[in-house]
């Protein structure tokens, strides 16, 4: 097994991630630094990264309704709280498929398997990720209609998205929009609401393919079963 593959599946990283951390040599076999891509694991090796060993471990897929004000991250230099403190009770090195933003909440994946989690962030496979916002000003078609074409977020047009008013009050000037997309970049709905002049006060994903936060409070999660990966493995080669 390749060692960028062995990697992401023992549960640390995405190959991707994986194959960094090995350009950077942080990772050795057989207590030598290997930096080629190419290296082979075999049965009896032994593998590090960044000095911990690593070994396969049983996938393990969680739903977690993310709350706000916790990082979207394994650890936190200053000590923030984590999604990872919210399950004590996972061993399996699990981390986040994808991120929200510290003040978003909602629905986030937690896994340690790598290739599933480059097929649900890969920007090809286009499966719904949706949003609903509170923004400042009063949404409507004329204001919103330019993010069904795209607009232009960090230099680069978007996808074109799909959004819903569910609440306008236009005496407080405030609107709740339901918006869904198929990208992810970084802070991405955020910038999209701010280029048609409707910054955002908050902000939630309520679905992630087929997955909602249907009897899960702030903080809670659950394992998710064959059916539900299943089906988001279906979603994704649907679009390809």
């Amino acid at each position: 097994m390749r060692i960028n593959k062995f990697i992401a599946h023992a549960g640390v990283a995405s190959r991707r991630k994986a194959e960094e951390l090995i350009k950077q040599g942080l990772v050795t076999v057989n207590g030598q630094v290997i930096t080629d891509l190419a290296t082979t694991i075999k049965s009896g090796d032994r593998v590090e990264v960044e000095g911990t060993p690593i070994y396969n471990e049983e996938k393990v897929y969680y739903l977690l309704n993310k709350p706000r004000g916790v990082i979207s991250s394994v650890s936190d230099e200053k000590g923030r709280q984590t999604v990872i403190d919210l399950l004590p009770q996972v061993k399996e090195r699990i981390y986040p498929v994808g991120r929200l933003d510290w003040d978003t909440s909602g629905v986030l994946i937690l896994t340690n398997d790598g290739d599933f989690t480059d097929e649900m962030i890969h920007p090809r496979n286009e499966i719904d990720k949706v949003y609903v916002a509170r923004v400042k000003g009063v949404a409507n078609k004329e204001n919103l209609r330019p993010l069904t074409r795209g607009v232009v977020v960090d230099g680069k047009k978007t996808k074109p998205a799909v959004y819903e008013i569910l609440k306008v009050d236009p005496v407080k000037g405030r609107s709740v929009v339901q918006l869904t997309i198929h990208e992810g970049r970084n802070h991405q709905v955020k910038k999209m609401f701010e280029a048609v002049g409707l910054p955002v006060d908050k902000l939630s994903r309520t679905r992630f393919g087929n997955l909602d936060l249907t009897g899960l409070r702030p903080g809670e999660a659950r394992r998710l079963n064959k059916k539900d990966i299943s089906k988001l493995h279906e979603l994704a080669v649907r679009q390809k």
